[in-house]
C-alpha cells in the first residue's frame, strides 16, 4: 500500500521552510511521496493580497523539481466553494482507496484539532503527523492518534518573505534559486530591480 504525505498551504511563496519539513516527514514515516496542496485563498484575504493560483502552483512546481517523491496536488484549487480538509480527504480516499495519506500539521495546529470541522470523521480518512515546535504544548485530546515529530527548526515565514521584498530585501537562500528567479521574473510582492540577484 502507498503512503502519501500531504503537506498543505497557500506557498505564497513556497520556501526553504517547506521543503526541508516535507523532506523529513518523507524519510521519517517511510512516505513513498509528499504531496504540496496549495490551498484555495481564504475568505478573509483580499484577492490582492495573494498570488494568483496560476503563480503558486508555478511557484511550487519549481521549488520541486528534480524530486521524484514530491509531486503538486490542485485538488483544493478544483474544488467550489468553501472546501475542508475532510471533505478533500474523503474525495481522495473514494478515488484512491489502497493509499494510506498523512496530513502534516505544524505544533499550533495540533492544539487547534478540536476545532476542525467533522475532526472525528477526518481521523477515517487520514494519519495526522504533528510537527514539534517550541512554545506549543503540543496537547490534544486526540494525540493519541497523532504522529509527532522533531524536525531542524527554520523560522522562515512566507509572510515575512513577501515583507523583506516590500521593503527591496534580497531573499536568496530563503526560497530555492528558481523560485526566486521567478518572483523577480513575474515582480511578485512588489519586487524591483534593486533586489534581483539578492
Amino acid at each position: 500500500m502507498r503512503k502519501i504525505g500531504i503537506l498543505g498551504g497557500t506557498f505564497d511563496p513556497p520556501h526553504i521552510g517547506h521543503l526541508l519539513i516535507a523532506q523529513e516527514v518523507l524519510e521519517q514515516c517511510k512516505l513513498d511521496e509528499i504531496w504540496f496542496m496549495p490551498a484555495n485563498i481564504p475568505p478573509h484575504k483580499k484577492n490582492d493580497e495573494v498570488s494568483s493560483v496560476t503563480d503558486r502552483i508555478e511557484m511550487v512546481t519549481k521549488a520541486i523539481e528534480g524530486v521524484e517523491q514530491f509531486t503538486v496536488s490542485t485538488v483544493e484549487l478544483e474544488r467550489n466553494g468553501p472546501s475542508y480538509t475532510v471533505d478533500t480527504l474523503k474525495e481522495l480516499k473514494m478515488k484512491l482507496p489502497d493509499v494510506e495519506f498523512y496530513f502534516i500539521i505544524g505544533g499550533d495546529m495540533i492544539e487547534q484539532l478540536h476545532t476542525w470541522e467533522r475532526i472525528d470523521e477526518l481521523f477515517e480518512y487520514v494519519t495526522f503527523v504533528g510537527l514539534q515546535r517550541p512554545g506549543y504544548s503540543q496537547s490534544s485530546k486526540y494525540a493519541e492518534k497523532l504522529q509527532l515529530l522533531t524536525i531542524p527548526q527554520v523560522d522562515i515565514s512566507s509572510s515575512d518573505i513577501r515583507e523583506r521584498l516590500k521593503e527591496g530585501r534580497g531573499i536568496r537562500y530563503f526560497v530555492p534559486e528558481q523560485v526566486r528567479q521567478f518572483i523577480e521574473e513575474r515582480q511578485l510582492y512588489g519586487t524591483s530591480a534593486s533586489v534581483r540577484n539578492r
